[in-house]
């Protein structure tokens, strides 16, 4: 009986390696269904109560296809790594759900090297991180919840390649959304996606986007809502960081909603250029200490190289509107192109903190609505070079609602060609004085009937009486 009993635990204890042991796939060019998986695996993928279940590690490999068809609609993973080398299709009409096994047990996934691989209407729940490495891979209207970081430290870790995320959910997980290392070159299309409470944990201090230096291609964050109205804890909305001068890093941000977190927006590091447009960062202020965070958008430049263009932003209920930090490059309006941004009302401390100007850079900000029409007002609520003569000067005359510009249209007087190549003709009576953007009188005398004016390139303010014309030489 001894034997007998020692025998068959023997064969039991062979047969579990067998059950556990990871399958991979021939690489011969097949393509592999779930049922086809439950039926040559030996044990790794099976039937489910609710679809399928994958038991053990499990690699489709190069030229090899794995497609979820129709045929599933729910796959419940072990605490295992799903790894592709081939391709991965999610072709079923109906949204496709991958749990993990429980509450301990998470599921993990790996492309490396994989191509062609759409992953569309999905719900991947419980999992433990998504490595994305030199793959060619889009993640089309796929919910991604409850993911934990016992793989990487973000929901999509993404490693020198350019993904696609379009019409995705990212909540309630405890890393970041999508991160992407320092030591790599990777530009993710980020585009009309939603983000809430992400890098949920107590400590966590990373943004729900959060990536490194970009590519050949330009990163794009588009269309987004980013909040974190559910979280327990606050965090950042973006960040896109080059501390290595790796590259150079392109980044269009635009027409997206950050709210409610940490900070809305932050460029930092070395040569990185951005277009940030027709975003709305609103109520960043959940920073116990403004020193550390509350930033609407923050621009911190290791040098010049770090440039940023802002238009048709609004900026508002943050512990600092916008802040540029030690060396940057920052467009916010210019005499031809006015930054046309909306910056009002941040503050902490019981003061006004539109615009901090922490550099030695000049910024010119001509163009925005700073909500007020009272030029004094404007300049209280920015921190400069007429705080600080170490600073860089802020130049934001004209501004939205500028008296200058809003009586423009009741002239008495004529002034054209405007606009003028080097020389333009006024033709009025009275006190003529001409002044530029900053306000410095550069002519004062009495006109009567026509006078020629020449002046180099720049916009200028021409004043007879009570009315005001704005005129630019090219």
């Amino acid at each position: 009986m001894m034997k007998k009993i020692t025998l068959f635990l023997a064969l039991f204890l062979a047969i579990i390696p067998m059950l556990n042991a990871q399958w991979v796939s021939p690489g011969n060019g097949t393509t592999y269904t779930f049922p086809d998986l439950v039926e040559v695996t030996d044990g790794t993928v099976t039937n489910g109560l609710d679809g399928f279940l994958i038991n053990a590690d499990l690699t489709i490999s190069e030229n090899d296809i794995l497609k979820i068809d129709n045929q599933v609609s729910r796959i419940d993973a072990a605490e295992v790594l799903i790894t592709i080398h081939g391709s991965m299709v999610c072709s079923n009409a109906n949204r496709v759900r991958i749990y993990g096994l429980n509450e301990t047990q998470h599921f993990s996934m790996r492309f490396e090297n994989a191509t062609n691989c759409n992953l569309k209407n999905m719900y991947l729940s419980d999992g433990a991180g998504i490595k994305v490495i030199e793959s060619e891979v889009t993640f089309d209207d796929v919910k991604f919840v409850y993911f934990n970081r016992g793989y990487c430290s973000g929901v999509l870790d993404i490693f020198n390649c350019d993904p696609v995320i379009n019409n995705c959910l990212f909540m309630m997980n405890e890393g970041s959304a999508i991160v992407s290392p320092a030591n790599g070159q990777s530009s993710p299309q980020i585009l009309n996606c939603s983000f809430d409470a992400n890098a949920d944990v107590n400590g966590a201090n990373s943004p729900q986007i959060n990536l490194g230096p970009g590519g050949e291609d330009t990163i794009r964050i588009v269309g987004n809502e980013i909040d974190d109205q559910w979280a327990s804890w606050h965090v950042g909305g973006i960040s896109v960081a080059d501390l290595m001068d790796t590259g150079t890093t392109k980044v269009l941000v635009k027409d997206n909603i950050v709210s409610k977190g940490r900070y809305g927006y932050n460029q930092q590091g070395m040569t990185i250029s951005s277009v940030i447009e027709g975003n709305q960062f609103i109520d960043n202020l959940y920073e116990e200490n403004p020193m550390n965070g509350g930033s609407g958008i923050s621009i911190y430049g290791m040098n010049e190289n770090n440039k940023a263009v802002l238009r048709n932003n609004t900026i508002t209920g943050n512990l600092w509107g916008i802040t540029v930090i030690n060396a940057a490059d920052v467009d916010l309006g210019t005499e031809d192109d006015w930054g046309n941004n909306e910056i009002h009302d941040n503050g902490n401390s019981g003061v006004v903190y539109d615009l901090y100007n922490n550099t030695a850079y000049d910024i010119m900000a001509v163009g925005n609505d700073w909500g007020t029409t009272n030029e004094q007002e404007v300049e209280d609520h920015i921190f400069h070079q007429n705080d600080n003569p170490e600073l860089g000067l802020v130049t934001f005359i004209p501004f939205v609602g500028y008296d200058a510009v809003e009586e423009q249209n009741t002239a008495s007087f004529e002034v054209w060609p405007n606009p003028a190549q080097g020389r333009f003709m006024v033709e009025g009576k009275g006190m003529m004085t001409i002044t530029n953007v900053v306000g410095q009188i550069l002519l004062n005398r009495e006109i009567d009937g026509k006078e020629s004016i020449a002046l180099p390139q720049g916009l200028y303010f021409v004043n007879i009486g009570d009315t005001t014309r704005k005129v630019i030489v090219e």
